[in-house]
This record gives C-alpha cells, sequence and structure tokens, in this order.
C-alpha cells in the first residue's frame, strides 16, 4: 500500500494522485488540471491529512503563481469530496443530481460517531474498522458544490479544454465525467474501477454501462478510474463485460423468484473472482439492481446496504482488527 508523494503526469500540464491501496474502501484518485493561471482538482481526498498531503504535492507541480481554484467532484460519495472543505477560496462544480444525493451518506462526524461506538466482538462492527478505522474525519467541513449544472460543462484552465459530461444515473445519481479533449484523457470517477469488485449504489447497472461507452465514444489515450491504476479502453472495455455478465446473472436469479439476499448469496459462492478483491461488494450490486426490479420507495441507506453486504460474506470480516490508533497510525506513516 502507498499514498503518493509526488503527482504523476500523465498528459501535458495533467497529474493524477493515486493511492495504491488495493482491497479497502475510501482511497480514491484525484486529477490535477494545471495552469500558469490557475489549476482545477478533479476529486478531493477523504481525510483532512490526506488532502493536505495531495495539496502539497500539487503545489509542487503547480507555477508559484497558481493556486487550485476550482473543483470539480464527479459524484458525492465522501472519498470524493470531503476534502472540499480545505479549499475554502475554490469555485465547487458537480451535477444539479449530485447536490440532491448529498443527503443519502453520513456527514463526516456522524461516521466519526459510527466508528467510535464499534465493537470488536460484533462482525459488522469489526468490518467497519478495518476499513474505515484506518482514517479521522475530525478537522473535516462539508462543503457541497458552489456551482451545479445538468448536461454538459464546458471550462477552460489555461490552454486545456475540460468537459464535465453527466453520465448519471449510474455509480451515485450525479455522476460525471471529465473529458480533456487535447489530451487524450477521461477521469471517469467511480463508474469505473480497477482492481476491486465496484460498488454502484444508485444504477441501474446498464446504467453504467452506458457511461462506461460513453467513455469509450471519447476515444482517450488515458483513463483515471475512481479506483485503481490508470488504464486505456482495452480495460474500460473488459469492465463493461464483467458489469453486463453481473447484471445478466441478477437478472437470471430475479426472474427466477429470489429474493435479494439469496440472490446476492449466489453471486457471492459461485461467481467470485479470485482476481478482484472486496467480493462482499457484489451483494450491494444485487441490491442496488434488485432496487430497479422490484422498485422500492426506501430512502437509500448506504450503511445499511453494507451491513447486510457483510452478514451475507462472513468470510470477508477479520477475525481481529487492531486499534483505531494503531490503524490511523499506520495510515499517517505513509503520508
Amino acid at each position: 500500500m502507498h499514498i503518493p508523494n509526488e503527482l504523476a503526469e500523465i498528459a501535458p500540464g495533467v497529474y493524477a494522485w493515486l493511492p495504491d491501496f488495493p482491497g479497502t474502501w475510501g482511497m480514491a484518485n484525484c486529477t490535477l488540471i494545471a495552469a500558469d493561471s490557475g489549476a482545477l482538482l478533479v476529486d478531493t481526498p477523504y481525510t483532512a491529512a490526506l488532502t493536505e498531503a495531495l495539496t502539497a504535492a500539487a503545489h509542487r507541480v503547480l507555477p508559484s503563481s497558481a493556486s487550485i481554484s476550482t473543483v470539480v467532484n464527479s459524484h458525492a460519495n465522501g472519498d470524493h469530496s470531503y476534502g472540499n472543505g480545505l479549499f475554502p477560496h475554490a469555485e465547487i462544480i458537480s451535477t444539479d443530481a449530485n447536490l440532491a444525493h448529498l443527503c443519502t451518506e453520513p456527514e463526516p462526524a456522524q461516521l466519526q460517531t459510527l466508528l467510535d461506538q464499534c465493537r470488536t466482538d460484533e462482525p459488522f462492527d469489526r468490518y467497519m474498522l478495518a476499513h474505515f478505522g484506518r482514517y479521522d474525519y475530525r478537522r473535516l467541513r462539508l462543503a457541497p458544490p458552489t456551482r451545479t449544472f445538468s448536461g454538459q460543462l464546458d471550462l477552460q484552465v489555461g490552454s486545456t479544454s475540460v468537459e464535465l459530461i453527466e453520465v448519471g444515473p449510474a455509480h451515485t445519481a450525479g455522476d460525471l465525467i471529465v473529458h480533456l479533449p487535447d489530451r487524450g484523457v477521461v477521469v471517469a470517477g467511480d463508474v469505473l474501477f480497477i482492481g476491486d469488485v465496484p460498488v454502484h449504489w444508485a444504477g441501474p447497472l446498464s446504467g453504467v454501462v452506458a457511461a462506461c461507452q460513453q467513455i469509450l465514444d471519447l476515444d482517450p489515450h488515458v483513463v483515471v478510474p475512481g479506483h485503481g491504476p490508470i488504464v486505456g479502453t482495452g480495460e474500460v472495455r473488459r469492465y463493461m463485460h464483467y458489469i453486463t455478465e453481473l447484471r445478466e446473472r441478477i437478472h437470471i436469479l430475479h426472474t427466477q423468484g429470489m429474493d435479494v439476499e439469496s440472490a446476492a448469496s449466489v453471486l457471492l459462492h459461485k461467481f467470485r473472482r479470485p482476481d478482484l478483491g472486496l467480493s462482499e461488494r457484489l451483494a450491494v450490486l444485487t441490491a442496488t439492481e434488485y432496487r430497479h426490479l422490484t422498485p422500492s420507495t426506501d430512502p437509500l441507506n448506504l450503511v445499511r446496504i453494507l451491513g447486510a453486504a457483510v452478514r451475507l460474506a462472513p468470510d470477508c470480516v477479520p477475525a481481529t482488527v487492531p486499534s483505531r490508533d494503531t490503524l490511523m497510525a499506520e495510515l499517517e506513516s505513509l503520508i
């Protein structure tokens, strides 16, 4: 596992912050578009300390006269937006639907309280501590978008053209991708995961596939996923095939009359891929698709859905977990 101290230049004036931390939650990629007049940052990290590490790395590649004046959130999940508040003078841009989606996830203080109350004798609590206990959600202030749009919004960062393209609902209700046509780059956000089983909260899964097709239609040379290493279009196609296959299997199980937990159990036992981490997310994907196959008016509750996934995949729960102080110290040592 690795937290980068430097940004990787993936195209002229375009840099990626790529945490190498597979098999866990929260370590999302961020992308910086630099110019003499200022910079645009796509997504912000999960904690204040991670955001400060990214900002320090950004200052090493930015001209002395430039600062991050614009933040774009690809969607509303905290691992892509909790760091917004550390850019108090920046314009924060996302989709209209993304702004409406903010209420479906615990705020940082609520998540901190949840973790503080976790008990190591409870399986779900151990899972939460193992994956989220390394994060310190204090010093965070929710900073929602200050500018929103629907459809497409075109920007200019120095000589770099930036196209913000709405592709949700897919991973969440308000996803967008960022296209840099002159640089051959697409920043995909969480419509694309590489290396782990994806988690998609809104769906339907056909929306995820359609969003990936929009990426392919732009014919980029480089694609930055929400999580995992940068890839080319071949990996995007393989990911689309995987999601399509999962969708078809879920639909077959639904047609057979299985309830959501039974269908998720079948996927977890028969269709795991050993090359992908976080297989418990198969249960989340099943629940997401079932909300569309058997429409529900219940509000989306991310913690409850994750709890059901953990219950259905007991082998994903560690027998023991280090103390929160140990977990946070481990992460701090990497920053």
